[in-house]
């Protein structure tokens, strides 16, 4: 929550009137030594819980990380290969590219890299 200015010449003419001119400048002072002891101690409160529970939990999750490192790899790099058959297994089936230029010679059937336009018989297993 913000205090604008308006807000701000409000109260400290309810002050004036409350407390009087007289007393205005001391309980202010007052004030100002209450925040800045509030400020000391909400900072040596947060210093602590960072020094006793916020730093012991970051080197005790250092290990972790780094034993996590290899398997994140292994990870990549099974997604990776995953990615890859699933490529594989999607142009199975699907028309070899025909070559663009007319100077490329067909793939002789003989060869290895020639498909067969034939269906392959998969065995079937029951169970």
């Amino acid at each position: 929550m913000k205090i604008g200015v308006s807000e701000l010449i409000v109260v400290l003419i309810v002050a004036l009137l409350v407390l009087g001119p007289d007393k205005l400048p001391r309980y202010a002072r007052k004030l100002g030594a209450a925040l800045a002891e509030f400020r000391k101690a909400s900072d040596a409160a947060t210093k602590e819980i960072r020094e006793n529970v916020v730093e012991p939990l970051e080197e005790a999750q250092r290990p972790l990380r780094e034993a996590m490192e290899p398997v994140e790899e292994l990870d990549r790099a099974v997604k990776g290969n995953l990615k890859e058959v699933k490529t594989s297994l999607e142009q199975i089936g699907k028309a070899p590219r025909k070559a663009s230029t007319p100077e490329a010679e067909p793939v002789a059937a003989s060869t290895p890299e020639a498909v067969s336009s034939e269906p392959v018989a998969t065995p079937e297993v029951s169970l």
